[in-house]
């Protein structure tokens, strides 16, 4: 009897053991948990081109609890009212941010994003959306209503000249990406002279006033020589500077050809897209067997190639199959394409 008592003990300890263990085993239950309170700074912004770099909304809100310790993600998210935030735009704070800044220019993006109209007071609704994990349901704050009046951000001027008739319905653009009175466009002048308008019209025309400053009682501006010019319009301090600019495409691909060492050359120049995408583009018959190259202002100082995926880089472009092709120079993000016609 003795020797099974010692036998069944250790197996008693054991059961004991694992009951024990089963005891102690901790499972993290997640409860509803309590959303943010959010509140801010102004309920009613009214936004405006002088805002661009002002602090014009600020939203805070306190620490979401998912009932223990845990990461918490807040995201802050805006829709127009009455949509029940089907489709919110969203912001994601950094961790353990417990505010949020908008200056003019972002804040008013953000409204733009929502498909608001401008110069219009719009009812928008904001919250806080905190998540731990995608296993996990995201809890909500309360829901903040304010009233936002978004301005059209990308604004306009015009050139009419002698390059295109004078006719200001018809003239050319220089553009404003941020609406902030400093407008930028190229312009492919003839050598004549031209004049600057906010509409497509003559009501309002600024001319040349001397010494890099226009008015709109100045006369005519000249354009120098013939050739694309690159205008910077700054109509918060009424300047203007003119710079020559043109990319061209050279090369055996083109009824050109390679440009000679010296000489007369027939340059194939491209046509700035002034939609403030930084684009040229031209169509032009290509040739098989042939390469081309772009280059900035007739002059080999500043010239790309391209390889197969379309990355600008130094190597010759080899032109696919003979045809007519459009092509499209993108340097703000060094990226070419040829397609064919």
């Amino acid at each position: 009897m003795k020797k099974i008592f010692h036998k069944i003990l250790p197996l008693g300890f054991m059961m004991l053991a694992f009951v024990a263990c089963k005891k102690d085993e901790v499972k993290t239950i997640v409860n509803p948990g309590e959303g943010s309170t959010l509140s801010v700074s102004a309920n009613n912004v009214v936004l405006d081109k002088s805002m661009l770099d002002k602090n014009v909304v600020t939203f805070n809100l306190t620490a979401a609890n998912f009932g223990y310790n845990a990461a918490v993600t807040n995201v802050l998210q805006l829709a127009a009212k009455g949509s029940n935030f089907a489709s919110p735009k969203e912001a994601i704070l950094p961790a353990e941010a417990l505010s949020k800044s908008y200056n003019g220019l972002d804040f008013n993006n953000l409204l733009l994003s929502l498909n608001l109209p401008t110069a219009v007071s719009s009812d928008v609704e904001v919250r806080i959306k905190s998540t731990v994990s995608s296993n996990v349901e995201p809890i909500y704050s309360n829901v903040i209503s304010m009233k936002a009046t978004p301005f059209a951000l990308t604004s306009w001027i015009y050139v009419p000249g002698a390059y295109q008739g004078w006719n200001p319905a018809t003239a050319d653009s220089l553009i404003s990406a941020t609406g902030n009175g400093v407008y930028v466009g190229v312009i492919p002048f003839d050598g004549g002279n031209f004049k600057i308008t906010p509409l497509k019209k003559w009501d309002v025309a600024y001319g040349d006033a001397g010494n890099g400053k226009i008015s709109t009682s100045g006369g005519d501006i000249s354009s120098g020589s013939a050739g694309a010019k690159q205008l910077t319009v700054d109509l918060n301090a009424n300047t203007i500077k003119i710079d020559p600019l043109v990319w061209a495409v050279v090369g055996s691909g083109t009824a050109s050809g390679w440009p000679p060492a010296s000489g007369p050359y027939n340059e194939l120049d491209m046509k700035y897209i002034n939609d403030g995408k930084g684009q040229w583009k031209i169509t032009i018959p290509l040739s098989a067997g042939g390469e081309i190259k772009f280059r900035k202002n007739h002059d080999w100082g500043t010239n790309f190639g391209g390889d197969a995926n379309g990355n600008l880089t130094g190597d010759n472009i080899a032109v696919p199959s003979a045809g007519t092709y459009t092509i499209t120079l993108d340097i703000p993000n060094n990226k070419y394409t040829l397609v064919k016609n």
